[in-house]
């Protein structure tokens, strides 16, 4: 059944814990309109921050095959915890049994890809959740491809709550970012180069922006997500003819709908409409 599967052509998949994912899924349409794509939203179980490796692993695999068993081909972890805690077990132990055609790929490489050009000072800031910044996956990325490169990390807790509660140009948030820029830039006065290792967190970068020292260059994941899946697809036209381009797009929810359509106009500039779903 697989096999046949395998041979139909779907749109491309996105998957998040939640929210923050739709920051990655409008640079990615932005820059790829003309495919068609599911993007689906763990919203019940959400966060995935604070779980351990092994529930992260459970949940997301329960989505990618939802989104398998929906037609695609091709499935993107829009969520760093997702991309650090199961992207290369599935890759790895799930992929060959369920079909070897199909792919995975996650945020965290065409992020680590893009680093070694942009910094000078080869000294590397990640502001991420607990869950990333404790699975050490950007440090491990990073010196795969720059060993020369130091990385320090700081987990932000509060900074997604800020974001899915609309709060994050409130004064309240300036004390939360404040903090933890404060807290990174004292674990090493080198850097110059900041990744954003959560999907919600472009939406503050305005404030970002208000305490950083001049010359940081803050590096926010979805254009270069984007621009990492159009020139793997330019690589493997055998996975591009199995992704149908007609330029729809379909929003899936575990939650509720009209929570999730509230919230999403957090993160997109367009008016959707959403389906729930199960995935257990």
């Amino acid at each position: 059944m697989e096999k046949e599967l395998s041979k139909t052509a779907g749109a491309i998949g996105i998957f998040d814990s939640g929210y923050g994912g739709l920051t990655i899924f409008n640079k990615i349409q932005q820059s790829m309109p003309e495919y068609d794509y599911i993007y689906l939203g763990d919203n019940a179980r959400t966060p995935y921050g604070t779980r351990s490796f092994e529930i992260v692993y459970e949940f997301t695999l329960q989505a990618v095959n939802r989104l398998f068993e929906m037609g695609c081909q091709l499935v993107i972890l829009a969520c760093n915890t997702a991309s650090a805690k199961a992207l290369r077990s599935i890759q790895i132990n799930d992929l060959p049994n369920i079909d070897p055609r199909r792919r995975v790929l996650g945020v965290i490489r065409p992020t680590v890809e893009r680093i070694g050009s942009i910094t000078q000072s080869r000294h590397i800031g990640v502001l991420a959740t607990s869950g990333t910044i404790d699975s050490d996956s950007y440090p491990l990325e990073i010196h795969k491809l720059y060993p020369d490169i130091t990385v320090s990390g700081e987990a932000c807790p509060m900074w997604v709550p800020l974001v899915e509660n609309k709060e994050f140009n409130s004064p309240g948030a300036d004390y939360f970012i404040k903090q933890h820029i404060n807290n990174l830039l004292k674990k090493d006065k080198m850097i110059d180069t900041i990744v954003l290792g959560c999907t919600h967190y472009p939406l503050l970068l305005p404030k970002i922006n208000e305490y950083l020292p001049k010359g940081i260059t803050v590096i926010s994941q979805g254009e270069y997500v984007a621009q990492s899946l159009k020139e793997y697809l330019m690589r493997h036209p055998e996975m591009d003819e199995l992704c149908t381009k007609n330029g729809k797009n379909r929003f899936l929810t575990t939650e509720s709908e009209s929570k999730f359509c509230e919230s999403a106009s957090t993160f997109l500039n367009q008016i959707i409409s959403v389906e729930r779903v199960d995935i257990e």
